[in-house]
């Protein structure tokens, strides 16, 4: 936790109390001390400091921060993910690694390879996946909590909300292996936001790819391995950052 993220209604008068394991890991794994300082951000907001005014270092542990925010809140990331739904085990990772990484939005939908058992899951449910994210951001000293745009079917979201959505973007691309195309040939100049579609284990079907390119997407490959979904994300991710960077 390289961060401490705060709702804004828990700030009461220039100070916050944290009795939960953000309270446990200030004490345990930082140990701070009365007069210590740590980074501090409020979810969707701006980043500061907090110095701690008070604690109880036994359970149950309490500490009292009194915070000031001088630092905005980071600009949107410029890549947003569409995922094809992954095992609930695997989705968590995503979540977690997504939002360290900088990610936009997530759209989650359906695909031919993809088990219907998953859509029961529970960590589809804001109040399930909204802590993974958290835990990303933790990590990645930011606050600004990625959107989460779930669409059980495959079919809306290519006819009903990727025609608008796609308007945001310059580049559309599809990771799908045995594609000749490479980024770099996709991306020649410094491109403005992207999204990102990574299909299920077992890829994406013939007919699915067929739709995408009709939404305008272009598919690319990073290489002849095939890796599973969590680890493509991150593997991609990091080839778009690259790219980019090398365009600057």
């Amino acid at each position: 936790m390289n961060i401490i993220l705060v709702d804004k209604l828990e700030i009461q008068g220039g100070r916050v109390l944290l009795v939960d394991r953000r309270a446990k890991h200030l004490i345990k794994v930082l140990q701070v001390q009365a007069g210590d300082t740590v980074r501090v951000g409020i979810i969707d907001g701006p980043k500061g400091r907090g110095k701690v005014a008070a604690l109880c270092a036994k359970y149950p542990f309490q500490v009292e921060l009194e915070v000031q925010f001088a630092e905005e809140m980071a600009e949107k990331p410029p890549v947003d993910l569409l995922l094809a739904l992954p095992r609930p085990i695997m989705l968590k990772r995503i979540f977690s690694q997504a939002a360290a990484l900088g990610v936009g939005t997530i759209f989650i939908t359906h695909a031919q390879r993809v088990e219907k058992s998953f859509w029961s899951a529970t960590l589809l449910n804001e109040e399930e996946y909204r802590p993974h994210l958290l835990q990303g951001l933790e990590q990645a000293v930011d606050t600004r909590v990625p959107e989460v745009s779930v669409h059980e079917r495959f079919k809306s979201l290519v006819e009903d909300v990727l025609p608008e959505k796609i308007k945001e973007y310059s580049h559309l691309l599809i990771a799908h292996p045995g594609s000749p195309a490479t980024l770099k040939t996709l991306i020649p100049e410094r491109p403005g936001r992207i999204l990102l579609a990574v299909g299920p284990e077992g890829g994406w079907i013939d007919s699915e790819i067929n739709r995408f390119v009709e939404c305008g997407f272009k598919s690319f490959s990073i290489g002849e391995r095939i890796l599973k979904v969590d680890t493509a994300v991150v593997a991609l991710h990091g080839r778009l950052s690259e790219r980019r960077e090398s365009l600057s």
